[in-house]
């Protein structure tokens, strides 16, 4: 979400959703192409795409978390975000929810950068095609987090996640008690998967267009590493969003359980390792051996007692290289896509 509020960006949360969604009794890998074009038509802000996937009679409001994006919130869509200002969520779902999907496209031609947060890719080939399209200069930041984290979030908001865990898990009938650890198993492989594709074997076209960012890393130094995911992908950080990227991520405790998805000022140091102290030592022990082979390419130590868990003065956090890429020269210059 560190994009959410950049004047130079329009940015759309997860529109895979609605694919997932829509689409009843189905696999990952059988919707893995659908939302991959789904999000090749929205980097080319034709929201034509939608029609498939929302309501009958739908409007911006149909959008998943749509009041997260400052640009659903700003001119020419609405005025009551002004120039200069941060959108405020609240205010913005009560007045600006009645514009069209047709007023969504137009503003979207007006920005250099369309970002698009999704969580539902496992891997990178399905998005080979963007990559290699001459009207797309697509950038991937491939977010990981700590997989114990990633649990405990999880095991918070079990019930949001239970459409998603059948999808992801192909239908299969995994008894209730496994479910948690079935999915842990294919979001860490999907992280090696594709780090190591991104990484050890990249094709040309992918070569300068991928970066790994940890959220434990951005947690500790917010301003350092959203400075440098801009720099990625061609944008300035100005001094509004270098307040704002304090103020998110510099308030006091974890969040609620209400506040799972949504922007709000928290400490973003705590959140990292909440689940020190919230997660029991069986299932940190659990996930650790499940993700064994993630945690040592992202960079994670295990804890081996509870009491290690707990002593927050041991830190978990591999230090890592700082990260290296050139850009991918293009004959035209195209609108960024990350």
């Amino acid at each position: 979400q560190a994009f959410s509020q950049h004047p130079s960006v329009f940015y759309l949360m997860e529109p895979g959703w609605h694919v997932w969604t829509r689409v009843q009794k189905s696999g990952a890998r059988l919707l893995r192409m659908a939302v991959r074009d789904c999000v090749r038509s929205l980097y080319q802000c034709d929201f034509s795409v939608m029609d498939a996937y929302l309501p009958e009679i739908h409007n911006m409001s149909s959008l998943f978390m749509w009041y997260q994006s400052r640009a659903l919130c700003s001119p020419p869509i609405c005025s009551i975000t002004k120039h200069g200002q941060m959108s405020n969520h609240t205010q913005c779902h009560l007045k600006c929810e009645a514009q069209s999907l047709r007023k969504v496209e137009e503003a979207c031609r007006l920005y250099s950068h369309v970002v698009i947060k999704e969580t539902r890719f496992f891997e990178l080939e399905s998005l080979y095609p963007l990559l290699q399209d001459p009207n797309l200069d697509l950038r991937i930041v491939h977010l990981v987090r700590d997989p114990r984290a990633v649990m405990r979030s999880r095991e918070e908001s079990a019930k949001s996640f239970e459409r998603d865990n059948a999808i992801v898990l192909e239908q299969r009938n995994v008894p209730s008690g496994e479910v948690q650890y079935k999915m842990m198993q294919e979001i860490c492989r999907s992280h090696v998967r594709i780090n190591e594709r991104a990484v050890l074997k990249p094709p040309p076209f992918l070569k300068g267009r991928y970066k790994m960012v940890r959220y434990e890393d951005v947690a500790r130094n917010p301003l350092k590493e959203i400075s440098d995911i801009y720099d990625f992908v061609g944008l300035d950080l100005t001094d509004e969003m270098a307040e704002w990227i304090y103020k998110v991520t510099h308030g006091k405790g974890t969040g609620s359980r209400t506040e799972s998805f949504q922007i709000t000022s928290r400490s973003a140091a705590d959140v990292s390792q909440a689940w020190r102290t919230a997660l029991p030592h069986n299932k940190v022990k659990l996930v650790q051996e499940i993700c064994k082979g993630a945690m040592s390419l992202l960079g994670y130590k295990t804890v081996d007692s509870e009491k290690e868990q707990k002593r927050f003065d041991i830190d978990v956090l591999v230090p890592q290289e700082p990260y290296q890429f050139s850009w991918v020269s293009t004959k035209t210059q195209h609108p960024s896509k990350s």
